[in-house]
């Protein structure tokens, strides 16, 4: 009889502090981590009103003179500069050090319609909101309708030809 020897399934397994290890090292916990250009991603809300476009730009740590927003040709670009309070060595002893800095970068596409030179924008608790109004033309109407008929209204009653209550007792 010939014994065939399997591998074990277990051993294929990885322990737990590989999984933990691999787990926090994935880029699924660091979906802002820094693009091809060295800036990282600028989380943004943007919401379309009747009125207007909102967007809430998420910029902790961030001083209202270090950001920057343009709008040129239809597209919104907000810069912002992450800038510690003291510059440390890159080997000052850190075991772990995930506070970025330096800057972030958003560019949005904007619709049509809309007044750039309106804009208002407000800095507050590390959130930037700004307000780009619709134009006048862009913003939603309310339509009257007109009746058909010419005449006036007559007040709801029992129909014409119809016999009262009055009548059949």
């Amino acid at each position: 009889m010939t014994l065939v020897r399997r591998p074990s399934p277990f051993s294929e397994l990885l322990t737990l502090r590989q999984a933990m290890d691999r787990l926090f090292d994935d880029t699924l916990f660091r979906p802002f981590a820094a693009d091809s250009t060295g800036a990282d991603r600028l989380p943004l809300d943007v919401r379309s009103t009747a009125d207007a476009l909102e967007v809430d730009a998420s910029l902790p740590g961030v001083k209202p003179e270090d950001v920057e927003i343009t709008v040129e040709n239809g597209t919104l670009t907000i810069r912002a500069e992450r800038r510690s309070e003291q510059e440390r060595s890159t080997d000052a002893g850190w075991l772990v050090r995930e506070i970025s800095r330096g800057s972030v970068m958003r560019a949005v596409t904007l619709p049509s319609g809309l007044e750039a030179e309106k804009a208002e924008a407000t800095f507050e608790n590390g959130v930037l909101k700004l307000r780009i109004p619709k134009a006048e033309q862009v913003k939603p109407r309310q339509i009257q309708i007109h009746p058909v008929t010419p005449g006036t209204a007559l007040e709801a009653g029992p129909a014409p030809d119809a016999p009262s209550a009055t009548a059949e007792a």
